[in-house]
C-alpha cells in the first residue's frame, strides 16, 4: 500500500506524519520516531515492508520535517517531544501502540513509556541514545565528569555544520550534511545509499530547524574542559544528562518488552563515539583533554545495558541484537536482518 502524508492538529502543535494504513482490519498500531537531523522520510522503506495488519505512522518531531516549528524547552529533557507524541496518539484515536525509536528517538519513546506506560505495548530501540543522554558523564550510573555537565549540550555540536543546514547545502563537500550522513549515519565501508533515496534523506536533514530553540540549542561557558556546558533550550541541551535521565524506566512494573538493535560499526552511539568530545579528546582531535581520570569517554552502551538489566528485576524482558558491519541505521543498512528480528518482537509482545 502506498504511503501518504498528512498533517494532524493536536492539542500541542500541528504534526506532519508519514502513514501506511493497514490493509483490511488493523490489528497492530506502530509509531516510528526518528532521530536528530532527520525526519520520517528515513522510515519509508521499513514502513512499506510491514505486514498488512500493521497501521504505521511516522511523525516529524517538533523542530524537524514538516511539523509546526515550536521551540524545545531543554530543561524538560525529552518531554516536549514525548508529550507531543502522547497527544498525537489521542489525535489518531489510538489507545496504545508499539513504539520504535531511532537514535534520539529511542530516548523519546523511552520517555513516553515513563510518562504513560499503559500506552506502550512494546519498545524497539534502534541505535538509541543512552538513557542518560549524550556526553559529559562516565560510569554505568552516569556520574557527571564536572558539576556543570561540561562536554554536553548545544556547544558541543560542530559549529561549521549548523550553518550548512540553514543554508540548504546539498554538496558532498567535507563536513556537509550529505558527507556527514554518508560517513556517520551508515557504515560507509559496507553501505552506499541508492542515489534517489540519498537525495530524499538529504532533503530530510535540511528541514531541521536551527537556532537556540531548535538545533543545536544554546550553550553556557564553562571553566571545565572543553569549556562549554549546556544551555536551557534546543535539541542538544534536551539530551544532555543535565536534563535527561531515563533510568526510572527500570522501575516500571514491568517495563514494556524491549528489542535493542544496534550495529557494531556505529560511530555515533557507542562506548567510543566519535561525537563524544571526551573520546575526540582522547584521540587528540580536540586539544587540552585533561585525561581519562578527569574526563573519560561516556560508556553509552554500558549505560543502556545497565538500565535494561535493572528492569529485569521488575519483570522486564529485553533482547539485544548486534549486527556486524552495520552503522547507525540498522533498519536501512541491514533491512532483512532487522525486519526479521523486529517482526518477531512485535509478534511476541
Amino acid at each position: 500500500m502506498t504511503l501518504t502524508s498528512r498533517t494532524l492538529q493536536t492539542s500541542r502543535l500541528k504534526t506532519a506524519v508519514l502513514e501506511r494504513p493497514a490493509m483490511g482490519e488493523a490489528k497492530r498500531r506502530l509509531l516510528l520516531v526518528h532521530g536528530n537531523v532527520s525526519d520520517s522520510e528515513f522510515f519509508r522503506d521499513l514502513m512499506e515492508s510491514l505486514p498488512n495488519d500493521i497501521h504505521a505512522v511516522a511523525p516529524d518531531l517538533r523542530g524537524y520535517g514538516d511539523s509546526e516549528a515550536k521551540p524545545i524547552d531543554a530543561t524538560r529533557g525529552l518531554k516536549d517531544w514525548s508529550d507531543d507524541l502522547l497527544v498525537l496518539l489521542d489525535a489518531l484515536e489510538w489507545k496504545d501502540a508499539h513504539l520504535l525509536g531511532w537514535s534520539m528517538g529511542g530516548g523519546v519513546v523511552m520517555q513516553v513509556a515513563l510518562s504513560a506506560p499503559e500506552r506502550v505495548q512494546s519498545l524497539t530501540l534502534v541505535a538509541p541514545v543512552s538513557p542518560y543522554g549524550f556526553g559529559g558523564t562516565h560510569g554505568a550510573d552516569s556520574t557527571p565528569n564536572t558539576p556543570d555537565f561540561a562536554g554536553s549540550g548545544g556547544g558541543t555540536v560542530n559549529a561549521a555544520f549548523v550553518p550548512l543546514i540553514t543554508a540548504g547545502d546539498r554538496s558532498d563537500a567535507p563536513g556537509s550534511p550529505r558527507d556527514v550522513m554518508r560517513k556517520f549515519y551508515f557504515n560507509a565501508a559496507q553501505f552506499q545509499p541508492d542515489p534517489q533515496k540519498e537525495e530524499a534523506w538529504v532533503t530530510s536533514m535540511l528541514k531541521t530547524r536551527t537556532g537556540d530553540g531548535f538545533y543545536p540549542g544554546d550553550m553556557t561557558p564553562s571553566e571545565h574542559w572543553p569549556n562549554v556546558a549546556p544551555g536551557t533550550a534546543g535539541v542538544a541541551n534536551a539530551f544532555s544528562s543535565k536534563y535527561m535521565n531515563l533510568s526510572a524506566f527500570a522501575e516500571l512494573t514491568p517495563p514494556p518488552p524491549v528489542l535493542w538493535v544496534r550495529g557494531d560499526a556505529d560511530a555515533i552511539v557507542g562506548d567510543t563515539s566519535l561525537f563524544d568530545l571526551a573520546q575526540l579528546g582522547a584521540l587528540g582531535a580536540v586539544p587540552g583533554w585533561p585525561g581519562a581520570d578527569v574526563c573519560p569517554p561516556q560508556p553509552m552502551l554500558l549505560q543502556m545495558r545497565t538500565v535494561l538489566e535493572r528492569g529485569e528485576v521488575n519483570g522486564g524482558q529485553w533482547h539485544e541484537l548486534v549486527l556486524p558491519g552495520v552503522g547507525h541505521s540498522p533498519f536501512i543498512e541491514a533491512p532483512d536482518e532487522f525486519g526479521a528480528a523486529f517482526l518477531e518482537h512485535l509478534n511476541q509482545s
